[in-house]
Parts: structure tokens; sequence; C-alpha cells
């Protein structure tokens, strides 16, 4: 627990709940919660903090998965943070408009989300404040089309 004598090692679900909501009340809602998974919405000012949260105070050591969702009118990250002890893996939804696609970084927290940020940006064209080389990781430099939206038409000439 270096640093942090208030760190819950292995928090039940309904103390990770608790903790968010009294933390974040009206900016982190609880979407679903099942057996070990739980969801929550966040505003995408809120999402580095909370981040910290659960991995200061709440021992999610780990960051399996940041991806996007084209919603059209909408983009949208997904994050997966899971805590070992416990087996409960965090979902957290993150809504970015169309007009501004950027969203705080992760990879400070957890190296492991490195590339899952730049894929994405590769991807979707979401940009990762504080990305520590938010770069394209397949596709060429001057690349300008973002493959997985769905505006991309498959074939088009660059």
């Amino acid at each position: 627990m270096e640093g942090n004598a208030n760190k819950i090692l292995a928090p039940s679900e309904e103390a990770v709940i608790q903790a968010v909501q009294s933390h974040f009340a009206g900016d982190v809602d609880l979407q679903s919660q099942k057996a070990r998974r739980i969801s929550f919405k966040a505003k995408r000012e809120r999402l580095f903090e909370l981040c910290t949260m659960l991995k200061d105070e709440l021992n999610f050591a780990h960051c399996s998965m940041v991806s996007g969702i084209d919603w059209v009118e909408h983009m949208q990250t997904v994050h997966h943070i899971s805590n070992y002890e416990t087996g409960v893996l965090v979902e957290i939804l993150v809504d970015i408009p169309n007009d501004d696609l950027v969203v705080d970084s992760v990879t400070p927290l957890w190296e492991g989300a490195n590339w899952h940020e730049r894929e994405t940006f590769e991807l979707f064209g979401i940009d990762f404040k504080g990305h520590p080389r938010m770069e394209q990781l397949l596709l060429a430099d001057d690349y300008k089309f973002f493959p997985f939206r769905k505006s991309f038409k498959v074939g088009r000439q660059i």
C-alpha cells in the first residue's frame, strides 16, 4: 500500500459503487451491475479523477481495454478496469462530442493503456490528452481517415 493508507484492497461491488457515487455525485452514473461487473457513465472531465480513485483507493490495478464507439451523433470511449483481488471489472463509458474528440489519457495511471489509446486514436480519431506518444500504430502517418467511423466508406480513394 505504498503511500496510501486509505486503499481498500478487496472492496465489494457495493463498496465500489458507494465510494464512486458519494465522491462523484451527478458526474458519474451507475449504468448496470451484474456479478463482478459494474458499469458507470462518467462526464469526460471527471474520467482521470475517477480512474485515479479506482486505482489509488479501490485497488483497481489493471486497465485491460480502452476502445471507442461511433454512435454517429457522438463518440464514446469504453474503459475496462479490473481489481485482481476481487475479480470485479469496472466499465467506464464516456460520451465525447464529435466537434471536440478529446478525452484524458489514463496511460499515466496504467501503462497498459498506451497502445489501446493509440489504436483508438488511429481508428476513431479520438485524441487522448496527456498521452506520452499519441501517434498511429499501423496506418501511414499521412492517412487522414478513421476506418472504424461509420462515415468511413470502404474502397474510397484517399
